[in-house]
């Protein structure tokens, strides 16, 4: 059974101002007569969110760096989904090693995460 990126208690996995890009990898030739043609080097597009997560309570941030500690950064995999359109991608990982976590006080912990399918 796989695992799944962590919900906060509001059952959304990310909090604005998030955002996510889609690579789409092309290969470009270009001839001595100044024209281009390109053609699809990879087989489909790649997603990668940055999930911004501020006003956490100490237990959604420390459920969130247990995850990230349990997946051993960016040598884990798991399911996410995505935020904008809720389509599951059964194979992601964290983007990083290092798990930055801030905690002003009661209610106000926060980190920035970055998710990237995998092929």
């Amino acid at each position: 059974m796989p695992v799944s990126f962590p919900t906060l208690k509001t059952g959304a996995v990310a909090q604005y101002p998030s955002d996510r890009a889609v690579q789409v990898s092309a290969q470009v030739f270009r001839f001595l007569d100044g024209s281009e043609q390109r053609f699809l080097a990879l087989g489909s597009p790649l997603h990668k969110w940055n999930i911004q997560l501020d006003l956490l309570d100490e237990a959604e941030l420390n459920a969130l760096e247990e995850f990230f500690a349990s997946r051993e950064g960016r040598s884990g995999s798991f399911t996410f989904t995505d935020p904008w359109d809720g389509t599951v991608y059964q194979n992601c990982s964290f983007d990083n090693d290092v798990f930055a976590a801030r905690l002003r006080g009661s209610g106000q912990g926060g980190t920035q995460v970055v998710i990237r399918e995998n092929r």
